[in-house]
């Protein structure tokens, strides 16, 4: 019944969307020629037919590039954003196209190009429109009971377990566990209201005796050597089959796949920074914002040396060890803001509430975090970058590697002034296995529109640290 319904689904998306882009180029057409230009209509102006003969070849070939871009696949997993940029993805190589087209094979060229632009932003907004209200009508539907999928689990693994945890949280996908298959497992022994239906032998038979909509392949390491078998019996019935590796242990974040020359390759970690052209944009940003930054708040670094040097005995700038990119270590600069200590002392702890040794400039300083602005010339020498994952002194580094998994992985880029951790409150005297899961997360997900999010929203949400002391 759902194969049904989906192939229902797809065709009333298809028959939508001819519809809605009819709709828009229609739309355009009369608010470009009979509210913006109603004086001028007729002056130098093509027939109506000109304009609307080319629907029967627009109208297929939005479809078309619909279909390419994904618009149609299965949506009840996929975010949002993810929707709509498919959408405004058709809709911009379709524009392109369509002036394209025109302006190289069609002789007249009095085609409208505002006329265009406007049948570009309406259709990317109507489709739009339409896709999040059939989303919401589909996701209130199924979480009343329709429109559902039924899946079996082949296998108890933690995998497993957590599969069934992301259908559960998310009532709206549609999606009903009837049961798990197991050899270890006893059977009826229950996971959130999913029960144990019996050993993985018994799936033979459950496929031919129920209307199930997938199988979920989530074996325990322990029975890998059972997969090829599954598969082979799941595809047999023709049931659609997905598999969800039980490797969080090994693999703790999302790996990527490669070809070489028709072996597929998963690797372990994807580190977009490890590309050169990654590498040579966020290192042209952190030049050009470095330098910005210095000449910009030259002033203030003058009247904070000052003020740290007529304060207490000792230098202005504190220079301490840290590890850095590819683990080595480095002299983060710091205005001193505590002080002066032998290195033995240096090297005991950190600072804690109240700290004795803290200065009276220096608590002002660590609580606006101005005792890190010095660290602007480490980043211009190619030390730190504006983005990035907080440094820490080599003795910490020691433990931490040993305390807390993948903790080294942060040091597979360049350490930050300020990052996604800290912008989430992950600053000072905080957990530091929450914070290797933000930089963690950055490290996998970086992109330049990220770096620059997590710049504004530095100055947004302040300089201000509470849990500096």
């Amino acid at each position: 019944m759902i194969k049904d319904n989906q192939k229902v689904l797809n065709r009333m998306h298809v028959v939508m969307d001819a519809v809605i882009t009819t709709i828009s180029y229609a739309l355009a057409y009369v608010i470009k020629f009979y509210f913006l230009e109603a004086k001028n209509l007729g002056v130098g102006v093509l027939p109506p037919k000109d304009y609307f003969i080319v629907l029967l070849f627009l109208v297929p070939a939005y479809v078309l590039l619909y279909y390419l871009c994904n618009v149609y696949g299965p949506k009840r997993t996929v975010k949002k954003h993810r929707e709509i940029g498919s959408i405004i993805k058709a809709n911009t190589v379709g524009i392109v196209l369509y002036i394209v087209i025109l302006y190289l094979f069609v002789q007249e060229i009095n085609y409208s190009r505002s006329m265009m632009a406007i049948f570009y932003v309406l259709n990317i907004v109507i489709t739009t429109i339409s896709r999040i209200i059939l989303r919401k009508t589909l996701h209130s539907m199924r979480k009343r009971g329709y429109n559902l999928k039924h899946v079996l689990v082949v296998g108890y693994s933690r995998a497993a377990e957590s599969y069934i945890d992301r259908l559960q949280w998310n009532p709206q996908w549609g999606y009903v566990v009837c049961g798990v298959l197991d050899d270890i497992v006893p059977k009826d022994t229950l996971y959130k209201g999913v029960k144990v239906l019996g050993e993985i032998d018994c799936l033979t038979e459950m496929l031919q005796n129920n209307q199930l909509d997938e199988i979920a392949i989530a074996l325990s390491l322990r029975d890998y050597d059972r997969l090829e078998e599954i598969v082979n019996i799941c595809e047999k019935s023709g049931v659609h089959t997905k598999f969800i590796p039980d490797y969080n242990s090994l693999i703790p974040s999302s790996p990527y796949t490669e070809e070489l020359m028709g072996l597929p390759v998963i690797n372990i970690r994807y580190v977009p920074l490890s590309n050169t052209g990654n590498m040579f944009l966020k290192r042209a940003m952190d030049i050009a914002g470095s330098l910005v930054g210095i000449i910009i708040l030259s002033p203030f670094l003058v009247i904070i040396s000052i003020a740290v040097k007529v304060t207490s005995r000792g230098p202005v700038i504190f220079k301490q060890e840290r590890v850095g990119l590819h683990n080595k270590p480095f002299y983060m600069y710091k205005f001193r803001s505590m002080e002066q200590q032998t290195e033995a002392d240096e090297k005991k702890a950190w600072t804690v509430k109240n700290d004795p040794r803290v200065t009276n400039i220096g608590k002002i300083l660590r609580k606006t975090s101005l005792d890190e602005l010095p660290q602007l010339f480490n980043i211009l020498k190619g030390d730190m970058s504006l983005v990035g994952p907080r440094p820490e002194r080599p003795l910490f580094v020691e433990k931490f590697k040993e305390e807390i998994p993948r903790y080294m992985i942060k040091h597979q880029v360049r350490p930050g002034l300020t990052g996604w951790a800290q912008v989430n409150g992950y600053r000072g005297d905080t957990s530091i296995r929450k914070r290797i899961e933000y930089d963690l997360y950055y490290i996998e997900n970086w992109s330049f529109g990220f770096d620059i999010k997590i710049i504004l929203l530095t100055f947004i949400t302040g300089f201000i640290n509470k849990n500096a002391y």
